[in-house]
């Protein structure tokens, strides 16, 4: 069976425990003198949803950056599976990794000359080295699953931000990945289509996709996440299951960075006394 052909899985594949697909430790970067991540500590499993949340400026999105080798911590350690990313040197190298971890990003990226189906060949056929046929194949069957195979012959300019976005999507799958970054890919739409765009990652994570989402749904991280991370300033405050960590957070700041963006559903939060 092939990664597309997995994608149609209708239940959440049971995790065993192993080693960390991703791990940071001890992740330090800081651009001139501006500290942006102090020490850093990550895991994430195979088949987990891992979702980041925090204020604006809390380091989320470098995170990822580092996970993907497009930004280099000047401290600590990070892998993904056998690959110390740390280490990596050169542009192949890089590549080579890149081939194994999707990344979706806020803006979407797409070839603006190209049709959502080029779209989503491309990488695949001159990256990947899959045949044209193979490649077109497997980017009819993903645009399929995120619901646009009737706009495969579309630019991105003839499409909304929603149907952009999960053109993304799709394009990322379409390098059958190891694991998919999602940095914050709701942000900029309209919020009459952030509901598809959701969907999609919901039956990704259900489906066993290990994914990192950096993300400001709360209600949805909530909802698909293993485990969620609370940055603030450069560090992780607290981390944990959503049950804990949303209903019964340990740090004062966790418990107001969450009423202030759950507004008064979250008013009845605690923090135990222990944690003071």
């Amino acid at each position: 069976m092939n990664a597309t052909e997995s994608f149609i899985k209708t239940s959440k594949p049971v995790v065993v425990s192993t080693a960390p697909l991703v791990q940071l430790r001890d992740v330090h970067l800081a651009f001139g003198a501006t500290d942006v991540l102090r020490g850093i500590d990550v895991e994430v499993h195979r088949g987990q949803a891992v979702s980041i949340i925090g204020p604006s400026g809390s380091g989320k999105s470098t995170i990822l950056r580092c996970i993907t080798g497009l930004l280099r911590p000047q401290r600590g350690d990070i892998r993904v599976g056998d690959t110390a990313v740390h280490t990596l040197r050169g542009e192949v190298e890089l590549i080579a990794l890149r081939r194994r971890v999707g990344f979706v990003f806020q803006q979407y990226n797409l070839f603006p000359h190209l049709t959502v189906l080029q779209n989503l060949v491309i990488a695949p056929t001159r990256v990947a080295g899959r045949s044209k046929t193979e490649a077109e194949q497997d980017a009819r069957s993903l645009l399929e699953k995120v619901k646009l195979a009737h706009r495969a012959d579309a630019y991105p300019g003839e499409l909304s931000g929603g149907q952009q976005q999960r053109v993304a999507i799709a394009r990322a799958l379409a390098m059958r990945p190891q694991l998919i970054l999602f940095d914050e890919v709701t942000s900029a739409l309209d919020p009459e289509t952030v509901g598809d765009v959701l969907t999609v990652i919901r039956e990704l994570v259900r489906e066993g996709m290990t994914c990192v989402l950096v993300t400001h749904e709360m209600r949805f991280a909530e909802e698909v996440s293993d485990h969620v991370y609370f940055t603030e300033a450069g560090r992780i405050v607290e981390h944990g299951p959503p049950a804990e960590l949303f209903n019964r957070p340990r740090h004062e700041r966790t418990r107001s960075f969450l009423q202030r963006t759950l507004g008064t559903a979250a008013a009845a939060l605690r923090v135990p006394a222990s944690s003071f």
